[in-house]
């Protein structure tokens, strides 16, 4: 089948942690011989913020990295949906694209005979539900939601025909256990800042239990003001700055442990939507320790795969035994990757997307002859 994606973008991943999974569904697709072409706007923030900071270099490195990947730049004023669209079968359009492509999209669909998902991987739909109430998906067949509270959501506001959970998972081509290097430190940390939905949580699951354990740590990310920096600074904490995402697990490797400080939004209003942070240390083979969240959904065996951590001090007591008892470090390590390996994979994804591609009474008549 031939699939068009609209993402943000594919070739940055500052700031932009979908990166990972639409990458990773992108490769996977193209490995079961589909033919997946994929559309970024030229001057898409992620993007730019990477080539004002870091230059032309991690776009040519990510071709070396993802070889079979490849994406057209398209200014939205002079892009051509009808050429575009003309022989899709299936098109996937990433919410972060702007309002007024999702709809030319949608208003094309009537023109063409493709299946027209949206995909959302954020939480506006809950915390800023007046700008995400000028998405129009009236021509959509349906959204593909990063979790069911959000898919519920879709079914509840009606605002489209049908809503599928469809949870990210990692990319086991890329994140999977390293071969251990010299160890650079205890802790390490890959999030960025995240201004006020999760400043404090920073502060109290990591920043105070570094420094209650004297741990040498080390944090990678982007946005972190200078206030933010002082503080890291003050604990003795250093920091990598931007991290291409592809070399977060070669970073794990040289460290004994790592943490998920979900944003505020996640905590509160979204239960059961981890961001994909977890998913890419599990797959990692590295002990993690996770502030509070709300597995509603059981995607993992908190205990097993990893530890929660209520407060501060559970956090400090958790990390300390990780870093002093190598038979529990050894036991999340290998309990975490069997999850991933068993369940949470970009093939899972792939296997999971294929299958609501060819829900009756939705598929295009080309996706019937090819399913038949």
């Amino acid at each position: 089948m031939r699939f068009v994606i609209f993402t943000h973008s594919l070739v940055s991943d500052w700031n932009h942690g979908n990166a990972h999974f639409l990458r990773g569904i992108a490769s996977e697709l193209i490995r079961r011989d589909h033919d997946v072409d994929v559309y970024e706007p030229e001057n898409g923030w992620s993007r730019q913020n990477l080539l004002l900071e870091q230059g032309n270099a991690p776009i040519e490195e990510f071709s070396l990295k993802y070889p079979l990947l490849r994406t057209t730049y398209y200014d939205e004023s002079t892009l051509n949906l009808t050429s575009v669209l003309k022989d899709a079968e299936v098109v996937i359009v990433h919410e972060w694209n702007t309002p007024t492509l999702v709809s030319a999209i949608g208003a094309l669909r009537a023109k063409h005979d493709y299946q027209l998902f949206f995909h959302d991987t954020h939480h506006r739909i809950l915390t800023d539900r007046d700008n995400m109430s000028k998405v129009h998906l009236s021509e959509y067949d349906g959204v593909l939601a990063y979790g069911k509270v959000i898919r519920d959501a879709y079914r509840e506001f009606g605002w489209a025909r049908q809503a599928w959970t469809w949870h990210e998972a990692a990319d086991t081509c890329v994140f999977h256990p390293m071969k251990q290097t010299e160890r650079e430190g205890d802790l390490v940390w890959i999030g960025n800042w995240g201004d006020d939905e999760r400043a404090d949580s920073i502060r109290e699951f990591l920043i105070k239990p570094v420094q209650a354990l004297s741990l040498k740590a080390r944090i990678y990310g982007v946005r972190y003001p200078q206030c933010a920096l002082d503080q890291l600074a003050e604990a003795g904490i250093e920091y990598g700055g931007w991290l291409p995402n592809y070399l977060v697990p070669q970073v794990f490797s040289r460290y004994r442990v790592t943490v998920h400080v979900p944003r505020l939004p996640y905590v509160k209003a979204l239960p059961g939507i981890p961001t994909i942070r977890p998913f890419e240390a599990l797959a990692c083979g590295i002990p993690l320790v996770s502030a509070p969240w709300v597995d509603s959904e059981k995607l993992f065996a908190p205990g097993k795969d990893f530890l929660f951590a209520e407060s501060s001090e559970d956090m400090t007591k958790h990390l300390a035994r990780i870093l002093n008892d190598d038979t529990l470090a050894g036991s999340l390590s290998r309990h975490g990757l069997e999850t991933i390996k068993n369940r949470h994979t970009c093939a899972h994804r792939v296997d999971e997307l294929l299958s609501i591609v060819q829900t009756p009474g939705l598929m295009s008549r080309e996706v019937q002859q090819q399913c038949a």
